[in-house]
């Protein structure tokens, strides 16, 4: 029988990204009927594997309906349920397939920041669990029309850049996923042994002390597409101003031209010629989504401009992305919040990085 793409990516995902061994609890998770091919592609290759699968689903205008109804008792609760899960399972496989990327656009900011909050310790202990590598997981996403709308696409045009970005259309994906894996490892040995990075550009003169801090190199075992190199930065060593030219996308909303000031690791200013009410509502979400989580740079060269799509975007090769909020425990980031909301910089119009005083990148491409 010839393969289908839906197999062909479930094995991707059960295989290699999350290595899903016999007995292993797998949650599968998605908020949409659209991605049902592959929800059943990754459902049958979790059971061809040994794999205990629990399928979660729901449908997107669930969250837009509780953020205008709930209370702020019930914004605060999380349920024993979840909490469960999120201490239980061996593996987490999330498949995106948004009916309308904009559901969420109108939610009351402050009731977004306080659900972010309560939902906080989750995450904390989703991070905690991946970094003792007593957790796997992955997200992915299915195309959909609105994912095509919002990256101004056709449906066919967006699908065949997912299935690139993903090297889908190659005969053994995995084999990419690792090569590309082998270079990063190279780049990301070399920053390991760098005490600060300074990047200048547009509007751009920061510097991040990254001294004993863990670079990553990302070839899909979390995210699908991928390609980056990650670290999360000292977190009281973070001290200039950057200008973020992409629009910048998180949970339904954007702000655009982002500019923001730094002192000592916190956000003293934020600017956007469009969107400052939700940046303002997000970076004061919590205590610590001031402060910065994480820096890195993007290297998947199938992603060359900004779609709409986080999982893609921050992907960008030739772009860097800076989030604000929680770090990454396995780099020794300490950061904690409930916000994580990448921000994306293009750098292929002149912008440098130094390591150590020493040019490392430059227009979007690394020279070590």
């Amino acid at each position: 029988m010839v393969e289908n793409i839906w197999d062909k990516y479930a094995k991707v995902l059960v295989d290699y990204s999350t290595n899903v061994q016999k007995g292993e609890l797998v949650v599968i998770s998605t908020q949409s009927i659209y991605a049902k091919d592959l929800v059943k592609a990754v459902y049958k290759r979790v059971l061809e594997k040994g794999g205990n699968p629990v399928l979660r689903t729901g449908f997107g205008d669930i969250a837009e309906i509780f953020m205008k109804y709930a209370s702020d008792e019930q914004l605060d609760y999380v349920d024993p349920m979840t909490q469960l899960e999120y201490e239980k399972a061996d593996v987490f496989i999330s498949l995106g397939a948004p009916l309308n990327t904009k559901a969420m656009a109108g939610a009351d900011l402050n009731k977004m920041a306080r659900r972010g909050k309560a939902t906080k310790p989750l995450s904390e202990k989703m991070l905690k669990r991946s970094a003792d590598g007593d957790l796997k997981w992955v997200i992915a996403d299915v195309p959909t029309h609105a994912l095509a709308q919002e990256a101004k696409m056709s449906l066919d045009d967006y699908t065949e850049f997912l299935i690139k970005s993903c090297y889908l259309d190659l005969d053994d994906p995995v084999n990419k996923l690792k090569t590309l894996d082998q270079q990063q490892t190279k780049w990301a040995n070399y920053l390991n042994g760098v005490k600060k990075l300074h990047i200048v550009g547009d509007k751009t003169d920061i510097t991040f002390n990254v001294e004993g801090r863990k670079w990553i190199s990302c070839s899909g075992l979390n995210n699908y597409p991928d390609g980056e190199v990650f670290t999360s930065p000292v977190e009281d060593g973070i001290n200039g101003e950057i200008y973020f030219d992409f629009p910048q996308n998180y949970r339904g909303n954007s702000a655009h031209d982002v500019h923001l000031w730094i002192e000592n690791g916190l956000v003293v200013k934020a600017e956007a010629s469009q969107g400052q009410d939700f940046l303002n509502a997000m970076i004061n979400m919590d205590e610590g989504s001031h402060g910065i989580g994480e820096i890195a740079f993007g290297t998947n060269e199938e992603i060359q401009d900004v779609t709409g799509n986080i999982l893609f975007d921050e992907k960008i090769g030739g772009a860097i992305h800076m989030a604000v909020g929680a770090s990454y425990p396995e780099t020794g980031g300490k950061n904690v919040s409930g916000l994580h909301w990448d921000m994306i910089k293009n750098m292929k119009n002149g912008s440098k990085v130094y390591a150590d005083d020493i040019l490392i990148y430059e227009n979007g491409k690394f020279l070590i």
